[in-house]
């Protein structure tokens, strides 16, 4: 993708592990430039903002900043954070690569709600019981990252893991039953597969395929839960990020379609004019960028 601000990479060099942790008025003083206006990262970042006031623009949505809540920025994901004053909290950053592959870390970032949730809201507000936990997590990866000693990367690793569940817990909402259990994690599964694949696959039959489940059970499976049918999240996917392009590039129209799969600009534009209810050139006209 070619939007106009450049996608921000993490900097290794210093600290020679993909992940960083600094308090917000260290990044306002030293990151200011490169986080100055709308931009993306290439790898996920979480914002707590414990004390502060402004808006939070994260892709085409605006929030009001609050005390103790959490952002998660996925990968890819447009967002602006601009203060009206002080802000006291902390950024971390990190890629993937740095939890490492195994099962219950993948969980983490893709099944647990925190990332990837491009039909939810993806602010978190902390208790006053959990802040604490979470502050105790923070204080000990701040130490850490400080300082290099031996098995310095597995020690953030761990502390990033506790901090993660410690927030997993604040977005997490109580499971009713076994089956109704088994249906979120249909399509918390459903959502992983789409953000990864959304470009290549638009049909609810091939998820389905991949999900071993019938297209019917998958639709009513993941409209029962979100309120929606599969195949609507799959527009809505596709659709955010055209409108991420529109807004945030210069790029044209043919080559947004090309980049999302789609050979026919004509097919693009009644697909984005059917899904959104608007013509794209009216919306990009309407909302893009300076």
């Amino acid at each position: 993708m070619s939007l106009s601000n450049p996608i921000l990479e993490l900097n290794k060099s210093a600290v020679n592990v993909p992940f960083e942790i600094h308090t917000t008025e260290w990044i306002a003083q030293n990151r200011f430039q490169q986080n100055e206006g709308p931009h993306r990262h290439n790898y996920f970042a979480i914002i707590w903002v414990k004390k502060g006031t402004g808006t939070h623009l994260i892709d085409l949505e605006q929030y009001e900043l609050e005390d103790n809540t959490v952002y998660c920025i996925t990968p890819g994901q447009v967002h602006d954070l601009k203060a009206t004053g002080p802000i006291e909290g902390y950024v971390i950053s990190f890629m993937a690569e740095f939890l490492g592959g195994g099962e219950e870390n993948y969980d983490l970032l893709f099944n647990t709600g925190l990332f990837y949730t491009f039909s939810n809201s993806p602010v978190i507000k902390v208790s006053w019981d959990m802040g604490e936990e979470m502050q105790d997590a923070v204080n000990k990866m701040l130490k850490e990252f400080n300082n290099f000693f031996l098995l310095r990367a597995e020690i953030l690793r761990g502390f990033l893991k506790i901090f993660l569940i410690y927030l997993t817990r604040q977005y997490e909402r109580p499971k009713e039953n076994e089956a109704h259990s088994k249906s979120i994690d249909l399509v918390k599964q459903f959502f992983a597969l789409v953000e990864k694949q959304y470009t290549t696959k638009k049909m609810v039959t091939d998820y389905a395929e991949e999900l071993a489940v019938t297209p019917n059970h998958l639709n009513e499976v993941v409209k029962k839960i979100t309120g929606s049918p599969a195949s609507h999240h799959i527009q809505q996917r596709i659709i955010l990020e055209a409108k991420r392009q529109a807004v945030y590039s210069r790029v044209t129209m043919k080559e947004i379609a090309y980049q999302l799969g789609f050979d026919d600009t004509a097919h693009f534009s009644k697909f984005f004019k059917n899904a959104s209810g608007e013509n794209f050139t009216d919306f990009r006209n309407k909302n893009q960028k300076e």
